[in-house]
């Protein structure tokens, strides 16, 4: 027997209904610019995840960048090898362990931010302008907090392959 749709055209499909496609999709959409984007200013968008990282929170280690921006500390070996190779960033001893690394942005690092930071908020407004400010605000209040403790209760205690395990406590 077969299941008549909920209603007609494809906004009204499961597949529209379903979150994981639905953040897929935008996530896809998102990459395919803002790569393009932050590409312009010698990043991958990676870079510029762990540049806008690095920027808010310049004493942070390696270790803690990762669980920060939630990527694989080997992938963030690799992202910060590119980023320091383009001049973005710099390693330095932390003067507390001499093992780990404190990473920092330079004075290129800070001004190719700015300027990708700027494409940035033009595709996400390109992306969002037909909504209305107060549909923004929930939207972006709402995915601050789902990247939050829902999110953690999800993944309840699971790493997944690409990202660090949240710190919790």
């Amino acid at each position: 027997m077969a299941h008549a749709p909920t209603s007609e055209g494809p906004h009204g499909s499961g597949l529209h209904q379903d979150l994981h496609w639905l953040f897929a999709r935008l996530k896809q959409g998102l990459a395919t610019a803002e790569t393009a984007a932050v590409r312009e200013h010698g990043m991958t968008l990676w870079g510029y995840t762990v540049l806008v990282a690095v920027v808010e929170a310049p004493a942070r280690t390696q270790l803690a960048l990762a669980h920060a921006v939630s990527v694989d500390k080997s992938k963030l070996v690799l992202i910060l090898d590119e980023l320091e190779d383009a001049g973005l960033v710099r390693r330095r001893p932390d003067p507390a362990d001499r093992r780990a690394r404190i990473i920092e942005a330079t004075p290129e690092g800070d001004r190719a931010l700015k300027a990708a930071r700027a494409d940035i908020e033009a595709i996400e407004n390109q992306l969002l302008a037909d909504l209305a400010p107060s549909a923004r605000a929930a939207l972006q209040s709402a995915l601050q907090h789902l990247v939050g403790e829902p999110i953690a209760k999800v993944e309840d205690g699971r790493s997944p392959e690409t990202a660090c395990a949240p710190d919790l406590a």
